[in-house]
């Protein structure tokens, strides 16, 4: 279930590849949606036989690759990438949607990347074997390098080879961390492994762990991005499609949170609680900075993009307070992040595809002729403030809720992101769609098309059930969340493996 899931866009791209091209031509938007689709559905197929209640990984398929080198085929699935799935498929069936007139030349080959990034991102959440995984991780940026350099806005080769430059430098520090786990398992077993779920039994000392965490930790930190890693991302998003906004801000940053949590925090507990304290302090730089930046710009994309440095930067916080309530906060929030930001990337390319603009400057009083984009919009962007009955408020409630608990100075400081985070959205929502509607090319702009409606109702939906009732997202979590905070509170000592994760992926009850 989980390779169909992984390799059916692939699948599709292929068959795209085969076609043979036309001008103005449907088959390629059709096909890539229906492919998509389809991908979404058995993803929701996967969601009604998971057993919320069991602890490890589920569905599991594991095969020998490479036998010599200890290189397995090994995917699985918890409430921690489960999420993940459901929402990388969403937004890509999203993506696609929106780009049926944004996209306008090439669409062949756009639809063909889009497809084989869903493949990349997908495999990166189910992999079970750090071979397998960095395999998926590399292959998620050669799409997107040619989405952003190919349909992207004036400055796009600059903003490709920016993302390009930092994301190869943190895979090469991933790649020098999973050789050393991989060296180690061989002195330790006798036998080299990839395995993640051996790796888990592997005991490491804390200098060995402090060397491995850092490597592994900066190239996630990069892709989260963490400050100050973070100065690729805004120009990423400014130039690149509407639809690779979506992705970039919707799952691909999500990714570099997933590996911190997969990887980082349950291989090397003594590491991480050694370095939480300078982490935390980064991620409350990270929501002040990203917040004060995201107040200061003119351009709507390259607000959001900012807020996307202070909302990540409350996800780092959360994860690295160590409780139950911040941890599910965090893993939540992942969510709602993707749902809330995609969302506005979209609303704000809606509008750029009629005025090829994004100053703010350049709008005002749009709600007196563009109804359902006004209330659309304003649903998105009160669910990325965080209003009560959104699905922002449940994340943000239980990160500082949590991290309250850790400590208060952090609570504090990471509250003023609250603050900041109304403050930026409103003003952007005021300056273009309130006030005299006096620019004459504002006056005729037509109001959402079908597929647009199409494709925003169903975040405004998602944001609206998350807020009012999280419950069974929550419950999803639960177990992943519990596997964290037990990691992190059980003691360790030098050469002592991650006793609760041991157990939780042999499915075994906590002691």
């Amino acid at each position: 279930m989980l390779s169909i899931i992984i390799f059916l866009p692939l699948l599709g791209a292929v068959i795209l590849a085969l076609t043979v091209r036309r001008k103005e031509s449907t088959f390629p938007r059709w096909g890539s949606l229906t492919v998509s689709l389809i991908t979404f559905i058995l993803s929701l197929a996967l969601l009604t036989r998971y057993d919320p209640t069991a602890i490890g990984f589920q569905f599991e398929e594991q095969c020998s690759w490479v036998p010599a080198w200890g290189i397995s085929y090994h995917l699985g699935i918890d409430g921690l990438s489960l999420l993940l799935v459901l929402l990388t498929n969403l937004l890509t069936t999203i993506s696609i949607l929106s780009s049926f007139t944004a996209i306008k030349h090439r669409q062949k080959e756009y639809y063909i990347f889009m497809l084989i990034l869903q493949t990349g991102i997908l495999g990166t959440f189910l992999a079970l074997d750090l071979f397998l995984f960095y395999i998926f991780w590399e292959l998620m940026l050669i799409p997107l390098y040619f989405l952003i350099g190919i349909w992207g806005s004036a400055d796009r080769i600059y903003a490709t080879m920016k993302f390009i430059l930092y994301t190869m430098t943190g895979s090469v520090l991933m790649l020098v961390g999973i050789l050393m786990l991989y060296f180690k398992s061989v002195a330790a077993f006798g036998h080299g492994t990839f395995d993640l779920v051996k790796l888990y039994e592997l005991g490491l000392g804390a200098h060995e762990q402090f060397w491995m965490f850092l490597a592994l930790f900066f190239a996630f930190a990069i892709k989260v991005p963490l400050f100050p890693l973070h100065t690729w991302l805004p120009d990423a998003h400014t130039e690149a499609p509407t639809a690779g906004s979506i992705i970039l801000a919707g799952v691909l940053l999500k990714t570099g949170v997933y590996g911190i949590l997969r990887f980082c925090i349950p291989l090397f507990p003594l590491a991480a609680r050694q370095l939480a304290p300078a982490i935390s302090w980064l991620a409350i730089v990270a929501i002040i900075y990203g917040a004060l930046t995201a107040l200061a710009q003119k351009d709507a994309k390259r607000l959001v993009a900012y807020s996307s440095v202070s909302h990540m930067g409350f996800i780092i916080l959360g994860i690295f307070a160590f409780n139950l309530q911040s941890v599910s906060g965090g893993i939540i929030q992942m969510i709602n992040h993707g749902i809330s930001t995609g969302g506005l990337f979209l609303c704000i390319g809606i509008i750029y595809e009629r005025r090829h603009t994004r100053l703010m400057s350049d709008f005002g009083g749009l709600a007196q002729n563009l109804h359902k984009y006004a209330v659309l919009t304003m649903i998105i962007m009160l669910s990325s403030v965080g209003l009560p009955g959104l699905n922002g408020f449940i994340g943000e409630f239980l990160i500082i809720l949590g991290v309250f608990k850790h400590n208060i100075l952090y609570a504090v400081f990471a509250t003023s992101g609250v603050i900041l985070a109304a403050v930026y959205l409103l003003t952007m929502y005021q300056k273009i769609f309130f006030g005299p509607n006096d620019n004459p090319k504002n006056q005729k702009l037509a109001d959402l098309r079908s597929h647009e409606l199409w494709a925003l109702i169903p975040l405004v939906l998602l944001a609206f059930w998350i807020g009012l009732y999280p419950k069974p997202f929550l419950n999803i979590i639960e177990p992943a969340s519990n596997a964290i905070v037990q990691t992190m509170q059980t003691p360790h000592t030098s050469e002592t493996p991650s006793r609760f994760m041991v157990e939780a992926v042999h499915e075994l009850p906590p002691r």
